[in-house]
């Protein structure tokens, strides 16, 4: 039986990051992957950088809002990694932030501008409205109908394709066991650790297809997004978690024109522009899950674009900037992710299952840096340096929010 001190399962952003801060500290890291890395949400995403609310936190209002800022502390300590984080993993990441705008056309989304703003600030965030002239003066290519506009200083966006595969291979150069294509299929306690046993699910260093070994180690992570909720199952925990399909499209390249993040306060939308070029189009406009026999999610089949959701997206984006009108689009494609029942993030010990530890939910792509040194803090036997109970996993205790 092999034995590592850590148990990583997830090669997303967030798995790989975690595998490489706790490979420079010296662990013993085995990561494992169902398929490939970055096969998943975060080689899918867009890439954006959000340190503001996002819509999908303000549409309900302020209130609403007010809950889902309890996540700042995450997005200030994510900001502050992503500035310095191509330099300490050793390989380009795509990262830039050269700022973030929230758009509003009406005198309401404006009005809901400063609400926003104004609890953002009381959580450190550096925000200010912008009034018409001074957003057309910061953006000229945005649509003269915009009315006002939010502006983080701190936002961007990072480039998908290569963060996490970056990260991959820092935590490799360390030492840690970097495996896709292998899948954990039984997980349980075994004396002052946890036993998995593993499943390989094509040819590869974990060997033939179906081909099992069992791993002995102190520490699991959980981190594994739309699959957190069957892991936290397979070990007798309620980690509830709810996956959505996302759709995506990117255009064909074009000379610089969109500078910034550019979000909305009345509509899904997120827009960037890549370094080669190419517009990037999303800001969470569904796409249909495959479902099972009793309607249940089935993550192995591959969701399905919806045609009014790209139409919604395409008429939002060029709503914000005109100039998209006359751009082609490339490809429209479908990521999937996960959100929680109250839209917090789900992070921190798993609840009756000691050395085991999760993190998922909310804008886990801008989050995956303090995600991951929350949970290396947390395996290390360090205390957080995030006040986790926000987004402690017990809150679900018994099917609803306690707290």
């Amino acid at each position: 039986m092999d034995r590592v001190d850590v148990l990583v399962v997830g090669g997303g952003f967030l798995g790989c990051a975690t595998a490489w801060m706790l490979a420079r500290e010296g662990a013993d890291v085995l990561l494992v992957e169902r398929d490939q890395v970055n096969q998943h949400a975060s080689g899918q995403n867009a890439g954006s950088l959000h340190f503001q609310l996002e819509y999908r936190m303000i549409e309900r209002g302020i209130e609403a809002a007010k809950l889902a800022a309890e996540a700042m502390p995450l997005h200030l300590e994510a900001a502050q990694w992503w500035e310095r984080l191509t330099e300490e993993v050793g390989e380009p990441l795509g990262v830039s932030q050269t700022g973030g705008l929230m758009l509003a056309h009406t005198a309401e989304q404006e009005r809901l501008l400063h609400a926003k703003a104004e609890v953002e600030r009381a959580w450190g965030l550096d925000v200010r409205v912008l009034d018409r002239e001074a957003v057309l003066a910061e953006a000229p290519y945005l649509s003269p109908t915009v009315r006002a506009a939010s502006h983080c200083p701190i936002e961007g966006k990072a480039d998908t394709r290569l963060a996490a595969p970056a990260l991959a291979r820092a935590a490799a150069r360390l030492g840690a066991d970097v495996q896709g294509r292998c899948e954990v299929v039984r997980l349980a306690r075994a004396g002052g650790g946890w036993t998995a046993t593993l499943r390989s699910r094509g040819a590869g260093p974990a060997g033939p297809v179906g081909t099992e070994r069992t791993v002995q180690a102190d520490a699991v992570v959980l981190a594994a997004g739309v699959w957190t909720t069957e892991l936290g199952a397979m070990i007798g925990s309620e980690l509830p978690t709810i996956p959505l399909a996302l759709t995506m499209s990117v255009t064909v390249r074009r000379p610089p024109l969109i500078s910034h993040l550019v979000q909305h306060a009345g509509t899904r939308l997120s827009l960037k522009q890549a370094g080669d070029g190419n517009v990037l189009i999303g800001g969470g406009w569904p796409a249909r899950l495959g479902r099972g026999p009793l309607g249940e999610a089935d993550l192995a089949r591959s969701p399905e674009i919806v045609a009014g959701s790209v139409a919604g997206n395409a008429r939002a984006a060029v709503a914000a900037v005109p100039e998209l009108a006359h751009v082609p689009v490339l490809r429209t494609w479908v990521g999937t992710t996960t959100v929680t029942p109250d839209q917090l993030p789900l992070v921190g010990a798993v609840p009756d299952a000691p050395g085991a530890f999760v993190a998922t939910g909310g804008s886990a792509f801008t989050l995956g840096p303090s995600f991951a040194q929350v949970l290396t803090d947390l395996v290390q036997g360090r205390p957080a340096g995030t006040d986790l109970t926000p987004y402690d996993p017990r809150r679900y205790r018994g099917g609803a929010r306690v707290g």
